[in-house]
């Protein structure tokens, strides 16, 4: 009988290999690891963050995303959604002849597998599926190739833990994102369970409002629809709470969250009795922290302006870009085609905290220029690369004497 369940890819690293590295490898960021992290152009002085772009999961899901094609060269070959949020690593598996079936945005909808045969392959993104979706690719048949990354599994299974325990499960993330999506799905392997999404802050204060009887139903249930599971009912569940997290939160913010949950809760309660009624556990991903710890230390640094590229729909990008607004002029951008080449040319980027591009001219000051860099896991290396060599260009500079 044909396996139809694959997690730990074919072993065909050294046939893929070869497209790897013509497809994401960059000479300039090579060149700068070799200087220290630094590179100087003329007046203008490069700093990478020691730790940025492909993390293991996103290295992982986009080896086993090439594997998966070279496996079933005959075979139809489709993707849940995107394998990572990066245009052009979807762009690359698309160009392979990859099909992508688009994932819904409405809560309680479904992804659209009508095109799907039991003679075809289907792979998992990165960020995983939801429960239903798992459960219907599986009666259909078809070979299933799971990139999830091992992080979002420890999510899930906090989160399980907490359901089977009868502990509500109180996710801080994005309850559209596909991560957050199937993290809280992970509730209905156990009737009668519940998770409630809160995106930040300001959303787990009313959630606490409501434990401390400082909010009515109604106003709870106004404040999250769309955000919970159904039939949520505040009074009951909650009780008991479990704190966990999309893997690419800011990580004090999650962890300041779980705090205002737990000190909630012991108001509550009681403090002799909060371990009854409150759990955490921290699931930020490690190399979303040692991205966000690299890129802290870096704009410590004197720096006039810093550049972070990566898709404007990934988190991770996201809140890098956040992190570095507090302290230092940003922009995020999604790759080098944001940036004019010529002098005095524009910038395309996303303005912290907007969900629309903007454009700014004249944005690259005259004289010597210190400028950081660092890019969301989901970024290759061949973008870093492009954008600093693209930055130098609106300077009328080259990086080939530099490179040989």
């Amino acid at each position: 009988m044909e396996q139809t369940y694959f997690r730990k890819g074919f072993g065909l690293k050294g046939a893929i290999e070869g497209a790897l590295v013509a497809d994401y490898h960059s000479r300039v960021v090579d060149a700068v690891r070799e200087g220290g992290y630094a590179l100087t152009v003329g007046d203008l002085t490069f700093k990478l963050a020691r730790e940025f772009g492909f993390c293991y999961g996103v290295d992982r899901a986009v080896e086993y995303a090439y594997e998966t094609r070279t496996k079933f060269p005959e075979r139809r070959v489709f993707l849940v959604g995107e394998i990572i949020h990066n245009p052009h690593v979807n762009a690359k598996l698309a160009g392979m002849g990859v099909r992508i079936l688009e994932r819904p945005d409405g809560p309680g909808t479904q992804s659209d597998f009508s095109a799907v045969t039991p003679e075809d392959v289907v792979i998992l993104p990165a960020f995983g599926v939801t429960v239903e979706d798992f459960a219907r690719l599986r009666t259909l048949g078809c070979v299933l190739v799971d990139t999830t990354c091992g992080s979002v599994l420890n999510v899930w299974k906090r989160v399980e833990s907490y359901a089977k325990d009868g502990f509500t499960a109180l996710i801080h993330g994005k309850y559209y994102h596909e991560e957050t999506k199937a993290t809280s799905s992970q509730v209905t392997k156990y009737p009668g369970s519940k998770y409630l999404i809160v995106r930040d802050m300001a959303e787990a204060k009313e959630v606490c409002a409501f434990i401390e009887g400082a909010r009515s139903t109604e106003q709870f249930a106004n404040l999250f629809a769309g955000k919970m599971s159904d039939g949520f009912d505040p009074d009951k569940d909650l009780q008991r709470v479990g704190v966990a997290n999309q893997t690419t939160m800011l990580s004090n913010e999650s962890l300041a969250i779980a705090a205002e949950v737990g000190q909630s809760l012991a108001r509550r309660h009681g403090e002799p009795a909060k371990a009854e009624h409150f759990r955490t556990f921290d699931t930020i991903c490690s190399a979303t922290q040692e991205r966000q710890d690299a890129v802290i230390k870096l704009i410590g640094e004197p720096l006039d302006l810093m550049i972070v590229i990566g898709g404007y729909n990934s988190s991770n990008t996201t809140h890098l870009a956040a992190i570095c607004h507090e302290k230092v002029p940003t922009y995020h951008i999604e790759d080098a085609a944001c940036i004019a080449a010529e002098r005095g040319g524009n910038i395309r980027f996303r303005p912290v905290g907007s969900k629309a591009e903007a454009t700014k001219a004249d944005w690259l000051p005259a004289g010597p220029l210190v400028v950081g860099i660092t890019a969301g896991a989901s970024t290759p290396n061949n973008k870093v690369g492009e954008t600093i060599e693209r930055i130098a260009a609106a300077r009328g500079m080259s990086l080939e004497s530099i490179l040989g």
